[in-house]
């Protein structure tokens, strides 16, 4: 299992990115799937997860997204997203996706997301 973002980059405020994590692996449709960021100074912190099929994908988010960002998954493609739209500049930071197989987590390297004001 090998997770890559991507989609990231330089945006107005007020604009939108849709992110990309993809397994090389192939199996990340059998696993819920969350989405961090790290802005700079700060800690890492959730923003969104979906669960896999068992639990009928559910979702979560962060109370500073709920309304702007949505997560969804293409499980033929093992590929979650994250459509961010009305981006702020406080949404700024590094974003990483994140899964748990058999009690281990796996990280991807991140995309930047930068959002000028």
């Amino acid at each position: 299992l090998q997770l890559a973002e991507s989609g990231g980059g330089l945006v107005q405020s007020g604009g939108s990115l849709n992110l990309s994590c993809v397994d090389s692996g192939h199996t990340l449709r059998y696993y819920a799937v969350g989405w961090f960021r790290q802005a700079p100074g700060k800690e890492r912190e959730a923003v969104s997860c979906i669960n896999n099929s068992d639990y009928d994908g559910q979702t979560y988010y962060t109370e500073s997204v709920k309304g702007r960002f949505t997560i969804s998954r293409d499980n033929a493609k093992n590929t979650a997203f994250l459509q961010m739209n009305s981006l702020e500049h406080e949404d700024t930071a590094v974003y990483y996706c994140k899964t748990r197989k058999w009690g281990i987590d796996y990280w991807g390297n991140g995309t930047l997301v930068t959002v000028s004001s």
